[in-house]
């Protein structure tokens, strides 16, 4: 728990600072458009990370089957709105060629779901077939 509060607690306080630094810049359809995209993703990615708990690593391993809250719904909710916050910030910045990036992101974000699905399943087996089958992405 204390993981998840001090990664919380760093990221609040770099969004704090970018807020500072770019509280003079004019809000043109493009900043709010983005904002509207990266703030409530933001807030799902760092509820996401909190409901994962002691369950979070950086590399693919099974400790415990997280089936509450937005993982009730998607399997893998930190890649999704990890990525509709870095694509909200792009649309922020009025730099949508930045999107590109997605071309490589999402093949390592599948690659990445998929050696963590098949660690999942070795551990919880039928469990985990049947919260797959109940689950998004």
């Amino acid at each position: 728990m204390r993981t998840n509060i001090g990664t919380l607690a760093v990221v609040t306080l770099a969004l704090l600072v970018f807020a500072w630094f770019s509280r003079d810049l004019p809000w043109t359809a493009w900043r709010i458009a983005g904002m509207a995209i990266a703030i409530p993703a933001f807030l799902l990615f760092a509820t996401a990370r909190v409901q994962l708990g002691g369950a979070f690593s950086a590399r693919a391993k099974a400790t415990t089957l997280v089936t509450r809250g937005i993982y009730s719904r998607i399997r893998n909710p930190i890649y999704v709105f990890g990525g509709l916050t870095i694509a909200g910030f792009m649309i922020w910045a009025h730099r949508p060629w930045l999107l590109l990036i997605f071309v490589v992101l999402l093949p390592l974000q599948i690659y990445r779901s998929r050696k963590e699905e098949r660690v999942l399943r070795e551990k919880f087996g039928e469990a985990y077939d049947e919260y797959k089958r109940k689950t998004w992405f």
